[in-house]
C-alpha cells in the first residue's frame, strides 16, 4: 500500500467511534426533547436566550449544543451564537422530512434501557422489553401514554419517509381493493388511493387506532376519504375479506414467524381469487453483502440494527428476501418478487 494514501483510523479509534455512537444519539435526542431546532427555526441565537426559551441551565446548554455543532447539526457562530444545517432542520416538529419524536423516542427509556439487556436476547432469543420494564411493549405503552405518544408520533414520522418512493415504484392501481392491514392513522393507504383514482381501500386495525384515523385520512383529498372503509378487529384471528390486494407496511417486522405465520394465513384466507399479499419491508440484503445497496435503499448495517431492535422490543425481526420466501411459503404463500421502493421494498406474494 501506498503510504501517502489517505489512511482511516487506527482499529483502537475505529472501536471508540462505533462504543460512544450511543453517546451520541442521546445527545441528539435531548436536543430533539428540548426542542432546540424549533428555537433556531428563525435563525441563530445566542445560548442564554435558548436556554430560558427551552428551561436549561446557560453554560450546561452551550456543552450539548456544542456537541450537537460538532455532529454536523448546528453551527457554532461567534459569541456562542448557534443557527441550524440542513441535517437539524429535520430536528424542526414541523421541518421538511421531521424526525424529531423518532429523535426523542430513541432516548427514551422505554427504548434505549430495553438495549442494555440486548446480550441477553441474544443469548435466549427472547425480547427483553419485558424484562427491562415488566410488561410487553404494547401494555407498557397502554399504561404510559407520554411515551405512547412520542412512539406513535415518531412511527408516523418514520412512515412519512417511505411512502413516496414506495407509491412510485409500484403499481398499486392493478387492484380494485386493498385491504390495509394493521393500516394505523391510514397515511400510506390514503397516499395509494390519491395516486390511484380506480382503487378503493379498507383500513383495518385496533379500535382505539381506528378511532384517531380520521385525522389522517382528513388531510387527503376528499375523493380518498371517500373510497375508504375503516373495520376493526384483531389480525391475528382474522382480517376484512375479499380484498384483492393485503397491504401489510411494517407489520411482519414486529413479531416472529409464529405469529407472522398467523397473519399471512389471515391474509391468505380473506383475500379474493387472484389476490395480492403485500409486504413493505426494509429487506435485509442476503449474506454476505458484497455490493451497495440500490440508490436511496438503508445501508446493510442499518436494517441489520433495526433488525435487533425489533428483537429486543418484541422478538420482532427484519428479514431477507429468502426468509420471506420461506415464511411466505409456510404460510401458503408464494413469493413473486421484490419491488425497491426506496428505504422499503413492496414484497409481493400470491397464493401457493
Amino acid at each position: 500500500m501506498n503510504s501517502s494514501e489517505p489512511q482511516g483510523p487506527p482499529p483502537s479509534a475505529r472501536i471508540l467511534q462505533l462504543v460512544t455512537a450511543g453517546w451520541l444519539a442521546q445527545a441528539v435526542s435531548v436536543a430533539a426533547a428540548l426542542g432546540i431546532a424549533d428555537e433556531l427555526a428563525e435563525g441563530p441565537r445566542p445560548v442564554d436566550q435558548i436556554a430560558k426559551a427551552v428551561d436549561a441551565h446557560p453554560p450546561t446548554l452551550y456543552r450539548l449544543l456544542r456537541a450537537c455543532a460538532d455532529a454536523g447539526l448546528l453551527i457554532e457562530l461567534d459569541g456562542q451564537l448557534f443557527a441550524l444545517t440542513e441535517t437539524g432542520e429535520a430536528l424542526r416538529t414541523d421541518g421538511p422530512g421531521s424526525m424529531r419524536h423518532f429523535a426523542m423516542w430513541t432516548g427514551l427509556a422505554a427504548e434505549r434501557q430495553t438495549w442494555t439487556e440486548l446480550a441477553r436476547s441474544v443469548r435466549t432469543g427472547e425480547p427483553a422489553f419485558a424484562t427491562v420494564h415488566g410488561r410487553e411493549v404494547f401494555e407498557y405503552m397502554g399504561a404510559h401514554p407520554d411515551a405512547a405518544t412520542v412512539f406513535d408520533k415518531a412511527m408516523t414520522e418514520a412512515s412519512s419517509q417511505i411512502i413516496a418512493p414506495v407509491v412510485a415504484a409500484y403499481d398499486f392501481g392493478a387492484f380494485a381493493a386493498i385491504v390495509d392491514v394493521g393500516g394505523g392513522r391510514g397515511a400510506l393507504l390514503a397516499a395509494i388511493l390519491a395516486a390511484n383514482p380506480n382503487t378503493r381501500g379498507v383500513l383495518f386495525d385496533q379500535p382505539g387506532v381506528i378511532a384517531a384515523a380520521g385525522g389522517s385520512l382528513a388531510g387527503a383529498p376528499p375523493a380518498v376519504a371517500a373510497r375508504t372503509t375503516l373495520a376493526t378487529g384483531d389480525f391475528f384471528a382474522s382480517v376484512p375479506a375479499g380484498g384483492d390486494a393485503y397491504l401489510l407496511s411494517n407489520i411482519l417486522h414486529d413479531w416472529d414467524d409464529e405469529r407472522s405465520r398467523r397473519i399471512l394465513v389471515n391474509c391468505r384466507e380473506a383475500m379474493a381469487p387472484g389476490g395480492r399479499v403485500l409486504l413493505v419491508e426494509a429487506v435485509l440484503p442476503e449474506r454476505p453483502v458484497r455490493a451497495a445497496p440500490p440508490a436511496g435503499a438503508p445501508p446493510a448495517l442499518m436494517v441489520s440494527l433495526m433488525d435487533l431492535d425489533m428483537l429486543v422490543l418484541n422478538g420482532g425481526r427484519q428479514r431477507s428476501a429468502a426468509e420471506f420466501a420461506a415464511l411466505l411459503g409456510q404460510a401458503g404463500l408464494r413469493l413473486t418478487r421484490v419491488v425497491p421502493g426506496g428505504f422499503c421494498s413492496v414484497v409481493e406474494a400470491v397464493l401457493g
